[in-house]
């Protein structure tokens, strides 16, 4: 028998209805339509507005655009991974109690935390899984609700970031197609360049930590920029190179969607041309955890069975690391 790979046969994505336009902003921060275009590439960004949602109305959501685009039967899943920053509750794991109300009662489920890359490195887990034999179906989701965590005070924060979510589901393959090969590292210097300073088991929620507006996102944008554009861009690199792939090799660059310079950094690196970057930064900002399925489920249409798809991703920690994927389906 041929080995076993691990391959995404479908995906899925949902963004909530309300529009944070950067006009909108406008009238909130200090900060104006043409300073946010040009250092971001961002001129929207969606929302959660329903009272009492959390990341788990998008991770559900998500869900249930996969099963219906792909014809899967919820009940046929193995294992529900939540890609997560911004969990409902601090104890009970979110994915669980998605697992549950998408039907996947026969799955068992649990959540995975890397900040930006928690996607990226849930793809490498569920195909682990996959490529051990011991589950078929894997559904990975990376949803968050960023806006729950962003002060709308902060210029430098509530500019980037957006609420949504993406889908996909993995199974065996055994024509050599899907994932192929990763990259991924981390390094705690960036510990105290992107962080919620409150909440964590260090500085418990207190009426102080609220009053000074700890429990917010707090970022030194310059330091993270420097560090991402780096990083990603040598992961990238890195990846052809153990593949021995050229530019004209790959066909689409999957890229964690922060800012379109590192984008256009990542993808000069890697040679590639404009055509094969896929963006959609523009729509929706920084989803975190949803950014890379949002790119898969906009895009599906696009890609080719036996296309070699470079995943890119750059998170808080920092976390970082790119995939090689061959993707595995036409869309019909």
């Amino acid at each position: 028998m041929n080995r076993i790979t691990a391959a995404i046969t479908a995906v899925g994505g949902y963004v909530p209805d309300f529009v944070l336009t950067n006009k909108l902003l406008e009238s909130m921060v200090d900060t104006n339509d043409e300073w946010i275009t040009s250092r971001t590439g961002i001129k929207e960004r969606r929302i959660l507005k329903e009272p009492g949602t959390g990341t788990s109305y998008l991770a559900i959501k998500a869900a249930q655009d996969l099963f219906k685009r792909g014809n899967i039967d919820p009940t046929d899943i193995d294992l529900v991974l939540v890609a997560t920053t911004t969990p409902d509750l601090p104890v009970a794991a979110t994915s669980v109690h998605v697992a549950t109300q998408i039907g996947a009662i026969n799955a068992f489920a649990y959540d995975l935390q890397a900040a930006c890359s928690s996607f990226l490195y849930g793809m490498s887990t569920a195909a682990a899984y996959i490529e051990s034999g011991r589950y078929k179906k894997i559904l990975v989701i990376g949803a968050d609700k960023m806006s729950s965590i962003i002060d709308y005070t902060d210029r430098a924060t509530c500019i980037i970031f957006g609420d949504g979510a993406g889908a996909v589901l993995f199974e065996p393959n055994y024509e050599g197609l899907g994932l192929q090969d990763e990259y991924l590292r981390s390094d705690g210097i960036g510990r105290e360049f992107l962080k919620i300073e409150a909440g964590g088991s260090i500085m418990p929620p207190t009426h102080e930590t609220v009053d000074k507006r700890l429990h917010y996102v707090q970022q030194d944008g310059k330091t993270v920029f420097k560090y991402a554009v780096t990083g990603m861009a040598d992961v990238s690199e890195k990846i052809m190179a153990k593949n021995n792939l050229t530019n004209n090799d790959v066909d689409w660059l999957i890229a964690h969607q922060a800012n379109k310079r590192i984008i256009d950094a990542t993808a000069s690196r890697m040679e590639l041309q404009e055509e094969k970057v896929l963006v959609n930064i523009e729509k929706y900002g920084n989803t975190t955890s949803g950014t890379l399925p949002l790119l898969l489920s906009d895009f599906e249409h696009k890609f080719k069975k036996g296309d070699n798809l470079i995943f890119a991703a750059f998170g808080g920690g920092f976390t970082w690391g790119s995939i090689y994927l061959k993707w595995a389906y036409d869309k019909k």
